[in-house]
């Protein structure tokens, strides 16, 4: 079929698509021209509704072209007045571009696809809200403009948000971001199905192309997708001061909605468990609970490695020196709270109420970096290594199981083939020169001899597809009420 399609219907598909975008600039130009901020905020005069009518039908004759000849829509899509919020989950490709074509609702873009031709123009047009990466003020500005924009009642356009903010494989709903929950106003949570026997739809972050999706799709002799406008979800007060707790409660209508199990992981955990480094995460890691403990407490993705360098050099003075909870607290500089009492909780080996701050730093380090092994190796070598600049095979074991965050390891193999010499210690350029010899060297002398010892450590699965490892998503509420999972027992 793909071979046939290929000679035959997708270059006149793809063709017809591209024209009906091209047919569709002038109209978005011409509209977009001389509007500034205040008269968008008025209502739409006669002449932009009917463009509005002729965009609308152009994309849905493009769409019509990729082979969606029909869209199923249930539900009716709340007034501006009602909710002037949708949430769209789960976001899973850029077809879900389908209900903004459909409603011309604002959304939040990236600002440098302002600049792309042709489809920068149609963004233009739906007003959007623009997030600029080179600004480092951006994110606040841009909940501020959300907020100022949800709370003007129904005069600016309903904005369309994806709370998840990265496409899924609709096999779960992440944890969804709060930016849509901050203003504290009613929204529409709006779910996307795409019923089809194949799925040639999904687009994340591992997983077939962006070409190779739009091919197979375009191949497709129909493609099925449902949109479900759910009753408006009207904060209560608590819901109001308290966005996570109001996006944790939309995400869990919608996920009723679709019949799919909810996940407290994130894109990022996923990126952290299947990262491409030469140490892969076993199923039982607890890292995956630190990187979420890590987010609780507040520590931003983009200071992070700044964090990481000051918290090194403190645990390089302090050495091998023992911590309390209250000395933990004010390393970090964070207050004791339940969730740094966790984080805690993870290190306490021995449960003595003390932790080594040097395996703070490792694992910090693996969250950071999640696929720069030999760089998280360098600093643990820094960490622990003696003022000759070497490591004993148990220094070696601390490090690798802290970067694993799993309660054993055997590293006896890896340490010997290291330690040609059989000195019984190693520095990092041995380390070095061994890993750059033997780049699978975790797969040769560590994950083979657990795998043979019938140890605990279950190696996570590369080939999960598109991304989303479901082996690291609770089944229910009811599994966050478990003990956290310890680095050592």
């Amino acid at each position: 079929q793909i071979a046939f399609m290929t000679l035959t219907l997708f270059p006149i598909r793809l063709f017809f698509a591209a024209f009906m975008m091209l047919l569709a600039w002038p109209f978005a130009f011409i509209a977009s021209m001389g509007s500034d901020e205040q008269e968008l905020e008025k209502p739409l005069s006669w002449w932009r509704k009917i463009v509005d009518i002729l965009l609308k039908a152009i994309m849905r004759m493009m769409w019509l072209a990729g082979g969606f000849h029909w869209i199923n829509v249930k539900g009716r899509r709340a007034l501006p007045a009602e909710a002037a919020i949708l949430t769209v989950a789960p976001h899973s490709s850029y077809f879900d571009a389908i209900p903004v074509t459909m409603t011309f609702a604002s959304i939040v873009m990236k600002a440098e696809s302002k600049d792309i031709p042709v489809w920068g123009t149609l963004i233009k047009y739906i007003r959007p809200v623009f997030v600029s990466r080179s600004d480092q003020d951006s994110r606040r500005k841009t909940v501020e403009e959300i907020k100022r924009r949800a709370q003007s009642d129904g005069k600016w356009p309903q904005i369309m948000i994806f709370p998840e903010g990265t496409c899924t494989n609709r096999s779960c709903l992440i944890t969804f971001k709060p930016g849509a929950f901050i203003p504290g106003v009613p929204v529409q949570p709006v779910v996307l199905r795409y019923p089809n026997k194949l799925d040639t739809i999904t687009w994340t972050w591992q997983g077939p192309g962006a070409f190779e999706i739009l091919w197979l799709t375009l191949c497709q002799f129909h493609n099925s997708v449902e949109i479900e406008f759910l009753p408006v979800y009207i904060p209560s007060e608590e819901e109001r001061k308290n966005p996570a707790l109001y996006a944790n409660n939309v995400r869990r209508v919608m996920a009723e909605a679709l019949g799919v199990p909810v996940t407290d992981y994130t894109f990022e955990d996923c990126q952290l468990a299947l990262a491409e480094g030469q140490l892969r995460l076993p199923s039982d890691t607890c890292l995956l609970e630190f990187a979420k403990l890590v987010r609780s407490l507040g520590l931003k993705p983009e200071t992070l490695e700044d964090d990481l360098d000051k918290y090194a050099a403190s645990a390089m003075k302090m050495k091998k020196e023992k911590v309390h909870i209250k000395e933990f607290s004010a390393y970090l500089e964070f207050p004791v709270s339940q969730t740094l009492e966790s984080m805690f909780a993870l290190f306490d080996e021995n449960e003595d109420g003390t932790i080594d701050i040097r395996e703070f730093v490792i694992a910090l380090s693996v969250v950071c970096k999640p696929s720069k092994t030999l760089e998280t190796i360098q600093l643990a070598f820094q960490l622990y290594q003696s003022e000759g600049g070497t490591v004993t095979e148990e220094d070696l074991a601390h490090i690798l199981k802290t970067a694993m965050g799993v309660s054993q390891i055997d590293v006896t193999h890896l340490f010997r083939a290291v330690d040609e010499e059989e000195k019984g210690k190693i520095t990092y350029d041995d380390f070095y020169t061994f890993a750059v010899l033997h780049p699978h060297f975790a797969e040769e002398y560590l994950y083979a001899d657990q795998m043979g010892a019938e140890s605990s450590l279950e190696i996570s699965s590369l080939s999960a597809p598109n991304g989303i490892c479901t082996d690291f998503s609770p089944d229910s509420a009811g599994d966050r009420s478990k003990p956290l999972q310890k680095k050592l027992n």
